[in-house]
């Protein structure tokens, strides 16, 4: 087992909340729980651990620094904060969208509101392009279909060096087990259906190698 002692790993998880008014706001599924997995996993190999925690109710893992965000603003700002970073893994389910959120809840009436949507910052893209970037950049994808090809790309466009990529058509958003397929430069690399805390152990163990290589 390799050791990530004196590393530093900076994870974001959960998903993101955009306000509408004081009592709504866009979302997602997101549960946060591989990312959490994934913090306590590198942790347990000795890491220094940052996890940048969209809203959930989730359990701080042992030997972990939290940080907690609730929109996407917040959560690229704690990021860029972080660092400097051995790496970077990026699980959040980070919303592509905001509002302007109104001051007061909108009240129902003959008009349905429009909401004007501006699309947030891609914190993945940035931090990959950023002179401060972990010289081990991993993001994650959340597909529904065409689960590689879209990680593929997404992996060039985005500008990481990993892309961890999923179907969550089924029930992983919030499930206990996941399937990942690993998207490199190399190629894919699938891994059967497991619980989500030995898809972290695992990815944890490769994490470690790749940085101290």
């Amino acid at each position: 087992m390799t050791s990530l002692a004196g590393r530093h790993m900076l994870v974001t998880a959960g998903p993101t909340h955009e306000p509408i008014d004081p009592v709504r706001y866009i979302a997602n599924r997101s549960s946060g729980k591989q990312g959490f997995a994934i913090a306590a996993a590198l942790a347990a190999l000795g890491a220094r651990v940052t996890l940048i925690a969209g809203p959930v109710t989730l359990d701080t893992p042992p030997g972990v620094d939290r940080v907690d965000v609730e929109t996407a603003l917040e959560m690229a700002a704690a990021v860029e904060q972080a660092l400097p970073a051995d790496a970077a893994i990026m699980v959040a389910a980070v919303a592509d969208w905001r509002v302007t959120p109104m001051p007061q809840k909108i009240k129902k009436g003959a008009r349905t509101p429009t909401l004007m949507l501006v699309e947030n910052p891609d914190i993945l893209a940035t931090l990959a392009k950023s002179p401060r970037r972990p010289p081990l950049v991993i993001g994650f994808a959340a597909e529904t279909e065409r689960v590689t090809e879209h990680a593929s790309s997404k992996r060039v466009r985005k500008g990481a060096d990993w892309i961890i990529a999923n179907d969550v058509s089924g029930d992983v958003m919030g499930g206990a087990a996941n399937s990942i397929h690993i998207v490199t430069a190399q190629g894919v690399e699938s891994w059967d259906r497991m619980p989500k805390e030995e898809v972290a152990r695992l990815l944890a163990e490769r994490i470690a190698a790749a940085v101290n290589q």
